[in-house]
């Protein structure tokens, strides 16, 4: 009872006192969430000031929960720094006692938030140079577990997609699901026309809807964290974000995981991996029909005897290998969930709803950082992962970093060479990059946690498999490869056209420069960095300095007229005198505030 007072108190204070007053103080900066190219209503916005939108009333319900559930995880200190009027009651909802630490209580509180913070906790897990190495291995551990939608629901969404009932294009459609996720779930059935059985892969019904209000929340609460706590700038708050909300909303378009099912069936040899068959017929944005996959998961075969371990982690590392060096296309999230062994034993990958690309030239890169790292060459190795990065932020001590790099690449010397879990030296050099402000293309960090998560599975099936005899023949293969006549030829040709065609542009732009000089209208942009800070900062002073020369000049002057004893009088000195003394008196006064607050 006295949460519930406490919480209606608290929702009461918020509406009240906070979101209008900041909306007009702050300028739409918490929850306008204008920077993430999908339109969204602030919850004041400044156009219409005491007006209240429907969304933006569902949206102040939404903030409710997630303010009670991060005090009930003891993160009301953070609600405290955001400045929200009566968050001083949070602190009377008891929060969950336990032994858990920062990062487990992020965990928890995310799957108390439900299936669009689930999702996003899963979505920042595939990024190691945004995260924390112990926040990442908390947000892995994200589980669906969300309650089972109604099947009437889940009937009426079937039917509205295939443009028919379920008996007309279903012999048998199991009334239970198979599988229950955050997004969507998965029922049995069988075809009519077709035959055969199937997997129904059903959106959750209002799930778009739902997730696009906490993203548009989540927008709000990144960008003004973002801005106002300098120390969490480096995790860049609002570009996370910007991350999970494009890889949502590209998830909830089931026809685009069945277009990358296409695609990666395209590039299948006959001893690769299967990809379950897609019926493109029965499937939509919203419904994906796709062939049942009779056999055992990842996870279920670490204790099973009557198959051949070794040769099947053999099987699911070469496919994520081949995946990633070979094809440039790859399954972005190989765990074992997503991975079969069928009744024939070969391996079947699902769930292609998040992939990676790669360029021919980021393919070449990547093989020379994995000979780095496969040979212990740590001058090829510091070579590449620096030529891969961007700065961001300061600039950087490339020694010092060159040191730190060195110092992980010797910890892993003291394994044997058939004991380097390269997977975990990778996660490491990513959280170094993190460390220094340094960028990784979003591609090539999505690539190496598709690798961890590939060596991951495959140890969890066959622990003692030899992971770098496996990845370094691909390796060598593939970097002879590169040196092919008709590789090296086609790299020729190509510059030689570029060559050819800037030969034909420099004249002209030479042209260009000397007639420019003759006019005299040649000139420099020089940009520098924090400019605006350094004008600032000596307007600030030439201010405060004028100030201190017009007080002096006052308290002098007024010192004069109080010697003439000049009438009327105040006190029983001249009044204009006084005044001046307390004109002096003040502007000394917030000169001295000015000067001690900054």
């Amino acid at each position: 009872m006295l949460c519930s007072t406490v919480a209606v108190s608290m929702i009461s204070n918020i509406i009240s006192s906070y979101f209008v007053p900041i909306k007009i103080r702050r300028r739409c900066h918490v929850f306008a969430a204008v920077d993430t190219g999908y339109s969204c209503l602030p919850i004041m916005p400044v156009q219409t000031r005491g007006v209240m939108h429907i969304n933006d009333l569902r949206k102040l319900g939404r903030f409710k929960d997630i303010v009670a559930i991060m005090a009930k995880y003891g993160f009301d200190d953070l609600v405290g720094h955001l400045d929200v009027p009566g968050s001083d009651l949070l602190r009377k909802i008891h929060p969950v006692t336990t032994e858990m630490n920062s990062y487990q209580r992020i965990r928890a509180a995310i799957e108390d938030l439900g299936p669009t913070f689930i999702k996003f906790g899963q979505v920042m897990s595939l990024r190691p140079d945004m995260l924390p190495k112990e926040l990442l291995e908390e947000l892995e551990r994200l589980q669906d577990d969300v309650p089972v939608a109604d099947f009437e629901e889940i009937k009426a969404t079937v039917e509205k997609n295939i443009g028919m009932s379920i008996k007309e294009a279903f012999s048998i459609f199991d009334v239970d699901p198979i599988a229950a996720a955050s997004l969507s779930q998965v029922h049995k059935g069988v075809l009519r026309q077709e035959g055969g059985f199937v997997a129904v892969k059903v959106q959750r019904p209002d799930i778009e809807k739902n997730i696009k209000l906490d993203l548009d929340i989540l927008s709000g609460i990144a960008a003004f964290v973002h801005e106002q706590f300098e120390y969490l700038r480096s995790y860049d708050l609002p570009e996370l974000v910007r991350v999970v909300r494009r890889n949502l909303i590209r998830e909830l378009d089931f026809s685009q995981e069945l277009h990358n099912m296409e695609i990666a069936r395209s590039y299948l040899a006959d001893d690769d991996f299967t990809i379950p068959e897609t019926y493109r017929k029965y499937s939509t944005k919203k419904m994906l029909v796709m062939e049942f996959v009779h056999g055992a998961r990842f996870r279920e075969l670490a204790t099973a005897s009557e198959y051949d371990r070794e040769l099947i982690a053999t099987q699911g590392l070469r496919a994520g290998v081949k995946q990633i060096l070979d094809n440039g296309f790859f399954h972005a999230d190989p765990h074992p969930g997503n991975l079969f062994v069928k009744n024939d034993m070969s391996l079947c990958l699902i769930d292609w709803g998040q992939v990676g690309r790669l360029t021919e030239k980021d393919r070449f890169q990547i093989i020379e950082l994995l000979k780095g790292i496969v040979e212990k060459d740590s001058d090829s190795l510091v070579r590449n992962f620096l030529r891969l990065c961007d700065v961001k932020g300061d600039l950087i001590d490339p020694s010092h970093l060159e040191r730190e790099l060195l110092e992980i690449l010797d910890n892993y010397h003291a394994f044997p060479i058939k004991d380097l879990n390269v997977g975990q030296f990778l996660l490491e050099m990513t959280e170094l990059m993190r460390r220094h402000n340094l960028q990784m293309p979003t591609e090539f960090v999505v690539m190496i946690k598709a690798l961890v998560t590939a060596e991951g599975s495959a140890r969890l099936v066959y622990p003692n498999l030899d992971i770098v005899s496996e990845i370094g023949d691909y390796v060598h293969k593939l970097a002879r490869r590169r040196y092919r006549p008709d590789i090296v030829w086609r790299n020729m040709r190509n510059s030689l056209a570029s060559f050819w065609f800037n030969q034909r542009q420099i004249p002209l732009q030479l042209g260009q420069i000397i007639g420019k000089l003759e006019r005299g209208k040649l000139g420099f942009s020089l940009n520098l960095k924090k400019i605006d800070e350094l004008v600032k900062a000596l307007e600030h002073a030439s201010n405060r300095l004028t100030a201190g020369i017009i007080t002096g000049a006052i308290i002098m002057g007024s010192s004069m007229i109080i010697t003439t004893g000049v009438k009327p009088l105040l006190f029983g000195f001249p009044a204009l005198g006084v005044i001046g003394y307390l004109i002096s008196v003040v502007i000394g006064l917030w000169l001295v505030f000015t000067i001690l607050r900054s």
